[in-house]
């Protein structure tokens, strides 16, 4: 599998992602030509931003209307000599966009004007920066922490702060924070490329580097090179890095009925794990660590589970790095039916829920059901 990383360091836009996949390796004549039917024309040029040499990609579009509906830019995908995927992920972009003026401004998506997004030059890069994916092949994006950049961005509705309303809904339950120049760093067509499009947000997956591109941006500032960079590679067969929240909190006035509840209201409502380890507390007091791995998404909803079901008046949430080997279901047969087999590596282990079941229905002891599905595995693997 082909994956792209874009490391938005220093934010990200259309323009800088078009840049930064061209100079990781995608023909700018091939994108181009793809964005010819939009009516723009367009090129790339060497620069450098920071001491970093990189590809600012440019886009000069025939006079015509900066205010279009969504269902008019659709249509324009739709007729442009884009890929199929590319005029897929194109839309995609466009209507997340959508939702998020329309929720910003309290109106129907039908009704949204899109402004400055909505010239052809800012339509044309999101359609290149989906085109350029194509023409490299890239089957999964992904996408670090975004940098949105501070202060005060100037905009048809006024000056308004950064990020900008439609940036910020279309970033919700993402991973965001801001260094630098007191700037606007991310855009709503930056933002929305990868709201739109990645996979996770977080550390870099495990890859094999194929080819690193920086795309520029309009400014060049002091404080760190104004680029996107998009790693390319491909999938390696190992552990894979992603970003997770780890929430916390200290217990010593709580019984285990209501803690093992809360361990199961947890899980149920989304967390990656949930446990409970024995504590010796100020006092000499014994109690308990709840800790709750969880999506960086899901914090804030998991947090409150945490305060409904236990008595903690206090959490710490932080973020961590969570390593996920990759891993395969197999499905195996015994002499009790059918068990699936969790497989990663070079080991493997029967899926625990369905020993559970057998178990329950027949009346077999569990340690029995679990040494048929290993035997059964390992007879297959002969």
């Amino acid at each position: 599998m082909k994956i792209c990383y874009l490391d938005a360091f220093s934010g990200i836009s259309g323009d800088m992602t078009v840049g930064a996949l061209i100079d990781a390796g995608a023909p700018p004549e091939r994108v181009i030509e793809a964005i010819a039917s939009f009516g723009v024309q367009a090129s790339v040029e060497k620069t450098r931003r920071g001491g970093v040499v990189a590809s600012k990609f440019r886009v000069a579009a025939e006079p015509g209307p900066r205010h279009r509906h969504l269902g008019d830019i659709l249509e324009m995908i739709l007729q442009s000599s884009l890929g199929a995927r590319a005029k897929i992920n194109a839309s995609a972009v466009f209507t997340r966009l959508g939702e998020a003026e329309a929720q910003v401004h309290g109106i129907e998506i039908e009704k949204v004007h899109f402004h400055e997004v909505g010239a052809a030059d800012s339509i044309a890069d999101i359609a290149g920066a989906c085109a350029a994916f194509e023409i490299l092949g890239i089957e999964e994006l992904h996408s670090s922490a975004i940098n949105v950049g501070g202060g005060t961005v100037k905009t048809e509705h006024g000056i308004l702060p950064v990020p900008a309303p439609a940036t910020a809904l279309l970033l919700h339950g993402k991973p965001v924070y801001s260094r630098g120049p007191e700037v606007e760093l991310t855009t709503p067509t930056g933002a929305a490329i990868v709201a739109a499009l990645a996979k996770d947000f977080g550390p870099m997956p495990a890859i094999r580097i194929v080819s690193i591109g920086y795309g520029a941006g309009d400014r060049d500032f002091k404080e760190q090179p104004n680029v996107l960079r998009a790693i390319i590679g491909e999938s390696a067969r190992a552990v894979e890095a992603k970003l997770v929240s780890v929430i916390e909190a200290n217990i010593d006035d709580a019984s285990p009925q209501v803690l093992g509840y809360a361990i199961e209201r947890l899980m149920s409502a989304g967390a990656l794990d949930a446990s409970l380890s024995p504590l010796l507390m100020k006092k000499n007091r014994p109690g308990s660590l709840l800790r709750v791995i969880a999506r960086p998404e899901d914090q804030e909803r998991l947090a409150q589970v945490v305060f409904a079901e236990t008595s903690t008046l206090g959490l710490r949430i932080y973020s961590a790095e969570r390593r996920v080997e990759e891993r395969r279901i197999a499905e195996v047969e015994t002499e009790f039916g059918k068990i699936r087999i969790k497989i990663s590596g070079n080991g493997f282990a029967p899926e625990y829920d369905d020993c559970r079941a057998i178990a329950e229905r027949t009346g077999t002891p569990l340690a029995r059901v679990i040494a048929a599905a290993n035997q059964a595995y390992l007879k297959f693997t002969q």
